[in-house]
Formats: C-alpha cells, structure tokens, sequence
C-alpha cells in the first residue's frame, strides 16, 4: 500500500479488535447503498456523484464534522473515487486515505482465528460479508469446510501450520458465495464432500450420506444432515465443535425460501428445518457451535456453547425449536423473510455447475449476508 491508500485487512483489523489506533471510516457513497451494507463504525456523507464530477462542494461544507486527530480511511464502490476525497482532505489538512479497492476490497478480507475451546479447528471469517470457513485438523491432516472462491486463504492457512489438505466439505449448495471448493479439490487432487440432494449437476463429487465420518488425522469428523435451508444441507461434530453451516446461527437460523420460494414449499422446508434443529439441540450443551454466518456479533472467534444458545433469548427461533412449538416456529419464519442475498440465482447456479463462474464472479457476492430467516 502506498502511503495514500490502507488495506481493507488493516481497517478490518481495526474495527473488529479495537486497535489503540484511531481510525475513522468515512463512507461517501449514496445513502441507499450504504443503508444496505456499510463498514461497522463508519460514517456516510453521501458525496459520491458528486466526486464522479469533480464536485467537493457538499464534502468542503462539512469538513467540520469530520475529526482532526484521528486517521481518516475513506471508502467508495471500488477505490477510485474514494481517493479524490482523501486528497481533498489532505489538501485541508486532514490525515485522509482511500481504502484499496472500497468495499469490493472489503468483500475479500478474510481473518483467521484458532478456536480455543476446541482443539484443531481454525475459523476463516470475512468481515464483510458475514461468511464463515473452517479448517479441521488433526495429526498434520486438514479438511477446509464451506471454502470461499478465495482459495489462496486455506492454502496459507493449512501451509502456516504444516498441514496436508486432505478433503474439501460444503455443508450445503451456497446462495451468498461462489464456493471454492471444486476448485480447492482439483487444484489438490482431493475429494469434494457434498451432499448429493445438493449436488446439481456436479459429477466430480464425493456424495455425503447420513451417518458418514470423515477421517482426519486420528480424530473424526461425523456428519449429521440436518435438511431444511437445502434439501441437502448437513452439520458436523469434530470433537466438541459443533460446525452447524447455515442450519443454526447464533441469532437465528437458516432460512428455507432459496430453493422455492412459494408458501407451500418454504412451509415444507420449514418444517425439515424445526426437524434438523432438534436434532442439533439434543446434542450436549457443551458443544461449541461455529456457524456458517454471522450478523453483527462482535466476539471472535464466532463461536457459542449451545447449553448458552438454548437458555439465551437471543435466537427467537431457536427457543420455539426449545419449546416444541412448530406452528410458531413455521409461522413466525414465514411472516419475516427479508430480502434475498445478492445474485442468489447465479451464485446457486455456479455452485450447482449449471454454470460457469464467469470473470467477475468475485462481485457477485458482495452486498448483505441475508442468509438467516429473521
């Protein structure tokens, strides 16, 4: 990075461990693109039609509310126009820089945590899409689940700690992200795990069946399907670790309308749903669940007891699932389904092998994670 711009890792660093270092976002896009999917923290002066024309005008009239003291890292769409702004700050005396690439440059972080209550598992997690990975390991042998299109962030993970990887798992058909896993396979020469109700037109697939273990190192990796986000979604228990994909998140769970949106079968899906997350809270509270999503939860890594998912009132949902109440439970994800991820149709279709991801497949994804039911 030059001395003018800073890396969105940086400012995703930053935001999300409280650096001692200040730093203030200045977003200067227009108001309805950063309603739909802002930097946490940051501030919007909605300017940048105006720096499309050279225009500062607006940005000079409200240099005052800007602060004087911190670091300002200014962000647009893609990097260029956000760079006009924080020279014009400079030129006034502010300590100003674009964030390379604006928020597509924010929709690649990736960040890397080791989950300390359990052993062997590494959370790959970006920040701005509300996507979350994994690497299990044991034994010097790994397995990647639910892999971005970012291939090059388990390669260096599973390099970083000496590890061969083995396998390549997706808990499900991704409606938010283009995955990386046949790409991750082939480049390694390793199975690619998937459910087969998921599979599409995938041929070069190793099909998931209820009741599978996956070997790693000397420890297992059991799979329990758990349908109802997807015919053919699953979760799996690697000791203690509970990695539950987009069945069971934190504060809520997945939503069912993605394969068919009409009543009648979001209902059905619904109701598999209730089923899958029954199972999953039959398991021991001590099980530590690491979803495949998060909102705007701020622990790191991402990850809950389930004893304290189930006794928490934070996941409406779940406690309908707690009280056997399945109308509730059905009724209540019916009536508040918000908007759909992002290019959802394509990205399934690309995960599905129905197509191919085309150059700007990166783009796709960027926007909201709108994967939960509520």
């Amino acid at each position: 990075m030059s001395n003018t711009t800073v890396a969105p890792s940086e400012v995703a660093r930053c935001v999300h461990e409280n650096d001692t270092k200040d730093l203030f976002v200045l977003d200067v896009r227009n108001k309805d693109d950063y309603d739909e999917w802002q930097i946490p923290g940051s501030m919007n002066i909605p300017i940048y039609d105006e720096l499309l024309e050279y225009d500062y005008s607006t940005l000079e009239t409200q240099l005052e509310e800007l602060p004087e003291d911190e670091e300002i890292a200014v962000v647009c769409v893609g990097g260029i126009t956000s760079a006009r702004a924080a020279e014009f700050l400079r030129e006034h005396g502010f300590d100003a820089k674009s964030i390379d690439g604006g928020m597509n440059g924010w929709g690649r972080v990736h960040r890397q945590y080791e989950v300390e209550d359990v052993d062997g598992v590494v959370q790959i997690l970006r920040p701005g899409t509300g996507c979350v990975s994994y690497l299990v390991y044991d034994d010097g042998e790994a397995i990647v689940v639910d892999p971005s299109q970012y291939i090059d962030q388990y390669l260096n993970a599973a390099d970083e700690r000496g590890l061969e990887i083995i396998g390549v798992a997706d808990t499900h058909a991704h409606a938010d992200h283009v995955s990386g896993a046949r790409q991750l396979s082939g480049e390694l020469d390793v199975p690619y795990y998937l459910h087969e109700d998921d599979a599409g037109d995938l041929e070069m697939i190793t099909a998931l069946e209820e009741g599978e273990t996956l070997t790693v190192g000397e420890r297992q990796l059991d799979l329990i399907y758990t349908p109802g986000h997807t015919p053919g979604s699953v979760s799996f228990q690697f000791g203690d670790a509970l990695l539950s994909g987009d069945t069971l998140f934190l504060r809520s769970v997945g939503r069912p309308d993605l394969e068919d949106s009409a009543e009648v079968a979001v209902r059905e899906a619904a109701d598999q749903l209730f089923d899958s997350l029954s199972r999953l809270t039959n398991l021991d509270d001590d099980s530590i669940v690491l979803p495949g999503h998060f909102s705007d939860e701020e622990i790191r890594p991402l990850a809950t007891q389930l004893g304290k998912l189930r006794e928490e009132t934070t996941n409406e949902l779940l406690s309908y699932v707690e009280d056997g109440d399945e109308t509730a439970f059905i009724e209540t994800i019916v009536e508040s389904l918000a908007d759909e991820p992002a290019n959802y149709n394509e990205i399934k279709q690309i995960n599905w092998g129905k197509e191919q991801p085309s150059g700007d497949a990166d783009t796709l994804e960027l926007g909201p994670n709108n994967c939960a039911a509520n």
